[in-house]
């Protein structure tokens, strides 16, 4: 068998090796543009020369996608400044009570408070159950006009016995008349920490597990 032993002849001559073809540019920059026009003046038919308004077409779609081009970018800037700033105020969060909307809690003791949003004056009714689907308490509110009333729940059974810890849910219901229509609960949690995701910002709250901001209704 004829061993060949690999060598670089660039490196025999003393020279350095040249550098590897660059794969071709797909996209036609500024400088690229301009060679490209250039080149048209000086081969064009001087029976055919290119028109003016023909020459001023071409600079304002270049114009215009480098525009389109420039904008994006100052658009993405703005994006990850504004994201910035969100993650500082959301850091502030941490340690503060927040009211979030939520239908389901982890209960670890000792009760809990929130507000029922009602879209209309009149009776509210809600039901907290366990995680077994059985309903644990049952309690009613008025609302005298549209928005939110607070509400509170000891935690504790009819004969003063607390509740388990465990996952919970409520539901609500606003009725007035023949007419009745579901209530949004929120529940009352402080934020543990803050979580920089994909999807934005992200509150881990005591017994809610994590929300996004987008679902706090008021801090403190």
């Amino acid at each position: 068998m004829l061993n060949v032993n690999s060598h670089n002849p660039w490196a025999d001559l003393g020279l350095a090796a040249p550098p590897p073809p660059q794969a071709a540019k797909k996209e036609l920059d500024q400088a690229a543009f301009l060679r490209l026009m250039t080149e048209q003046l000086k081969n064009q038919d001087p029976l055919k020369p290119l028109g003016s308004q023909e020459f001023l077409a071409q600079l304002a779609q270049f114009s215009t996608v480098q525009g389109i081009h420039s904008l994006n970018s100052t658009f993405q800037g703005l994006a990850a400044a504004m994201m910035d700033t969100q993650a500082l105020d959301a850091v502030s969060l941490v340690g503060h009570d927040a009211m979030v909307v939520a239908e389901r809690f982890g209960y670890t003791g000792g009760g809990i408070e929130g507000e029922i949003g009602a879209p209309m004056a009149g009776r509210i009714t809600y039901e907290i159950s366990n995680a077994a689907g059985e309903v644990v308490h049952r309690g009613a509110l008025d609302a005298n006009r549209p928005g939110y009333v607070p509400f509170a729940w000891d935690g504790l059974d009819a004969e003063g016995k607390p509740f388990p810890p465990g996952e919970y849910r409520i539901a609500a219901r606003v009725s007035a008349g023949d007419r009745t229509e579901a209530a949004v609960p929120s529940i009352k949690a402080r934020v543990d920490s803050v979580s920089l995701t994909s999807q934005g910002i992200v509150l881990n709250l005591s017994g809610l597990g994590a929300a996004p901001l987008s679902a706090v209704r008021r801090i403190g």
